[in-house]
């Protein structure tokens, strides 16, 4: 191990909290931003920790790639996650890491300049590769981190709203209902005739009522999906009942030429519900 590098890594250690005030000194005021001047004491309290989490790993590689490594793996998990929870765009994250950079550099110059006698342009040039080649690490780990983090969030939230964009709800043994609310274009037509018959199977339901009233527009595709769907029902043992049908959606089937004779229509679902069966109200 150099010598000069154990040297560098102390002061930079020995200096850790004039460090991270120096940087913190350099925020301004960000509405709604972790990094805000004037954000939550709490942030604040937050940030002197990773800060001080971020010279400590940045020094490491002076020392020992592989505890760099380590350091650099835990950091980017720590600090991804911190900022996922906390909603803050990857740019602020950036750019926070660029004056931490600068604030880090501050220090290792006036080691330089305090050690005049003993560091070498040699020594300088080292350092600058070593440093500038952590920082570029964590940043590329950072970002790495980031997005299997946002990834994650954006699929188990959309897993969320597939879930109760389709909701089948039993009302008596084997029976249930699917109140379709909002718009439904091709790709959630496509989710329904993939997960309703699943649904109805994992259930047991024998009878659905699809109730249409809440649906302002279904396209020529999304009507034909909606047949499609009655007979992997049908196909299933399950028998459909729809209701809420508006004349636009019918006069459409009509025109694409759907055969919707074999399946129960009503305007609406109370009387779908009444029709089939008084102990259903």
């Amino acid at each position: 191990m150099d010598s000069k590098n154990q040297l560098l890594y102390d002061y930079i250690q020995e200096n850790s909290i004039n460090i991270t005030d120096m940087w913190l000194s350099l925020r301004d005021k960000q509405k709604g931003s972790i990094y805000s001047a004037d954000a939550d004491p709490a942030y604040e309290k937050l940030l002197r920790e990773q800060n001080t989490f971020t010279n400590r790993t940045v020094s490491a590689a002076l020392l020992d790639e592989d505890t760099f490594n380590e350091n650099m793996e835990e950091w980017a998990i720590t600090v991804a996650e911190s900022r996922v929870d906390s909603n803050t765009p990857i740019f602020q994250v950036l750019e926070a890491l660029s004056n931490v950079r600068e604030t880090y550099w501050h220090f290792v110059e006036k080691f330089i300049k305090s050690n005049q006698s003993e560091v070498t342009a040699d020594d300088v040039l080292k350092w600058s590769t070593i440093i500038n080649k952590a920082f570029d690490k964590l940043i590329n780990k950072f970002s790495e981190k980031y997005y299997e983090l946002t990834t994650n969030r954006l699929v188990a939230q959309q897993s969320l709203i597939n879930e109760l964009g389709t909701p089948v709800i039993p009302i008596k043994d084997h029976t249930a209902v699917l109140p379709l609310i909002g718009n439904i274009d091709t790709e959630r037509a496509q989710i329904l005739l993939e997960e309703i018959p699943k649904k109805c199977a994992k259930e047991n339901i024998e009878h659905l009522f699809i109730d249409l009233s809440g649906v302002a527009i279904i396209d020529t595709m999304v009507a034909h999906q909606i047949f499609s769907l009655t007979k992997a029902l049908k196909l299933l043992g399950v028998k459909s009942t729809i209701s809420g049908i508006s004349p636009e959606v019918a006069q459409t089937s009509i025109q694409l030429g759907l055969d919707f004779r074999g399946i129960e229509t009503y305007g609406k679902l109370k009387h779908a519900l009444k029709r089939q069966g008084e102990n259903l109200l």
